[in-house]
């Protein structure tokens, strides 16, 4: 195999940018100064990708091969994509922008803070599986359960002068469909997974690794509601931060729920339903703006009275015990 140098790129952001400090709760890209950093794995191959912002106007992305042997170009390539897609680099927002800059609910983020974009994961399998760890609990313990899996079971890379990572600490992957698809549940739960979820959580990685699901397709959804306990929330995180479809609205979401409860003021948590209804007006980028709507009205839901839940009887009274 020839020898391949790193692959660098540089991309000029079509819409007010800033490279995201937040970088999800798995900790497996890094933030070091104002570089990124994160490891792909591609099969048999590793390539670790870095992210920096020059200026405002551009953000260049290197791909080195992570063990310092020789990869193919396509590898670098493939890994530059999937990063330019995570950190929502190309994500052109002028149509959004001119729709709802006079909105009343989402206006004022669009003007004051442009630079929001989507929580993007490189793979929708990612997406897929954090959102079986996130159902039904808070965000920190999901964070915890993430971690956990990912030092248990992602590949790692240890820094050295031969890799290209130089730490501190090792960069890590994400868990593979083939690894979770050969979990035992009772292994997932012993990370503190729900049992329910854990058994889900190896369903889904069967169905992905065995090429019965492709997350990357929409059409392949109704195969994973099949699976007890995985439902349209689930589905609807991977279409939005999976595969970026600006459209997809996780409406069960507690922050949705509470959020549209607040601000319809309604006394109590809103419905899946109630929700929906709420930001249809807002097709086809009813997942975007939901994403502007909680970074404008954060603090008054966080600090504002909690709101009861709907009654049990209503239709699509939500994530306390429903399919997710």
């Amino acid at each position: 195999m020839a020898s391949v140098r790193p692959l660098e790129v540089e991309v000029r952001p079509p819409w007010p940018y800033r490279l995201p400090s937040r970088l999800g709760m798995d900790a497996v890209a890094r933030r070091r100064g104002g570089v990124v950093s994160r490891l792909l794995a591609l099969g048999d191959e590793r390539v670790v990708v870095h992210a920096w912002q020059p200026e405002r106007a551009r953000v260049r992305l290197r791909a080195v091969p992570a063990d310092g042997h020789d990869l193919r170009s396509e590898s670098l390539e493939l890994a530059v994509e999937r990063m330019r897609f995570a950190l929502a680099v190309d994500d052109d927002l002028s149509e959004f922008a001119r729709t709802f800059r006079g909105d009343p609910l989402i206006g004022t983020a669009i003007h004051h803070r442009p630079w929001l974009r989507p929580k993007r994961r490189a793979w929708p399998w990612e997406a897929l599986v954090w959102a079986i760890t996130e159902q039904l609990i808070e965000a920190r313990r999901a964070g915890e359960i993430q971690r956990r899996a990912v030092y248990r079971w992602g590949e790692r890379l240890e820094p050295s002068e031969e890799s290209a990572w130089r730490g501190p600490g090792p960069l890590r992957d994400v868990p593979s469909p083939g690894t979770v698809a050969g979990l035992a549940p009772a292994e997932l739960a012993a990370i503190d997974l729900a049992p329910k979820r854990a058994v889900a959580m190896v369903k889904v990685a069967r169905e992905v690794a065995a090429g019965r699901v492709d997350c990357n397709r929409a059409a392949d959804d109704r195969r994973l509601l099949a699976i007890t306990d995985i439902g349209p929330w689930t589905v609807q995180i991977l279409g939005y931060s999976g595969r970026g479809d600006p459209d997809s609205l996780p409406a069960g979401d507690l922050a949705y729920v509470k959020l549209v409860g607040l601000l319809a003021g309604l006394g109590r948590r809103a419905t899946v339903e109630e929700v929906e209804e709420y930001f249809a007006p807002y097709a086809p980028f009813r997942g975007l703006a939901g994403s502007f709507a909680l970074a404008r009205w954060h603090g008054a839901v966080a600090q504002g009275p909690p709101l009861r839940r709907a009654a049990l009887g209503q239709a699509g009274a939500v994530g306390y015990g429903a399919r997710r």
